[in-house]
């Protein structure tokens, strides 16, 4: 039981950020364009700082050696999370749209945002295996998850070409250059650095409020009446991690890539079925309803499953 009120006490101190968000919506205290601005500081300064501060700190010859494990078994979950994804899909909705919004969801949990912020409290001394665990994630979200399940009926076809101008972000970017500064051992000023790690210490917090915000613009009364959403989020929160649990009991696994596979498995519905097709002037009523829904009920699951293994 100490494992789980470990774990609970720390999802309700982030959660905590996300009610703060709600609340300042609520009561207008945030303007209205306030999801795009925290959107932003957390795409182009606090993750990227975050993870080139870890990458700078952790970046060695010893741990490049061991990430194939990490690598190796992240694409195998997602090739066979997506298929399955896909069947559940179909199952539950006939409508094409809302079945690629519960496939993506399915398909790719909240690893990010939330994922981040989990492990970084929870697990820091593995954060950056888990950052290593998640690129193959991110991967098939640029190439696949988002051109072919979020970007639908925008008039436009998604080439190769253009999936490939994604991996041009400031996240990659601060991994290269946190890559190259860890590999040469090249020593920043004392400022630079807690200017990196103070950057990085944002993250969290700021992305806990942006879910907040999030969830302030849609309607609570349809959400909570949409028996599918309570679907969709029982298998992403329950069913998927413990399968998870299951197979890898009949493998020898490190513990670390069992703890970064597990995270991964056990995050809520991501926040990126809400800011793609909502940018693209798409309904997001449902997508909205999985993240309010399925973070809600993560206050209890991740903890639980934690507590689990």
């Amino acid at each position: 039981m100490n494992a789980f009120f470990t774990t609970l006490n720390q999802i309700s101190f982030l959660f905590g950020f996300i009610v703060i968000g709600y609340i300042l919506v609520k009561f207008k205290v945030l303007p209205e364009n306030s999801s795009a601005v925290l959107s932003k500081l957390e795409n182009t300064v606090f993750i990227p700082a975050l993870v080139m501060g870890t990458f700078i700190e952790n970046f060695t010859t010893e741990r490049i050696v061991a990430a194939w494990k990490l690598l190796s078994v992240s694409f195998i979950i997602a090739f066979i999370a997506i298929p399955f994804a896909i069947l559940i899909s179909k199952l539950i909705t006939k409508d094409r749209y809302i079945q690629k919004i519960y496939t993506y969801g399915l398909s790719f949990s909240n690893f990010g945002f939330m994922g981040n912020a989990v492990v970084s409290s929870l697990f820091p001394d593995i954060f950056f295996e888990y950052l290593i665990f998640t690129l193959p994630l991110w991967m098939l979200i640029y190439l696949w998850g988002v051109p072919r399940l979020l970007i639908i009926d925008s008039g436009k076809k998604y080439t190769f070409k253009e999936s490939l101008k994604s991996f041009v972000n400031p996240m990659f970017i601060a991994m290269l250059v946190g890559i190259v500064i860890g590999l040469l051992k090249i020593r920043l000023p004392g400022w630079t650095m807690s200017l990196i790690d103070v950057s990085g210490n944002c993250m969290s917090p700021i992305a806990m409020i942006l879910t907040g915000v999030v969830v302030a613009s849609i309607s609570l009364k349809n959400t909570f009446i949409n028996v599918r959403i309570y679907i969709v989020s029982f298998i992403r929160l329950i069913i998927m991690p413990v399968l998870f649990i299951a197979m890898a009991s009949f493998f020898k696994m490190p513990d670390t890539t069992y703890i970064c596979a597990l995270c991964s498995l056990a995050m809520p519905l991501g926040l990126n079925t809400i800011v793609i097709p909502s940018a693209l002037g798409k309904d997001t009523t449902v997508a909205a309803g999985m993240a309010v829904i399925s973070h809600l009920l993560s206050i209890i699951t991740i903890p639980l499953i934690f507590s689990i293994v």
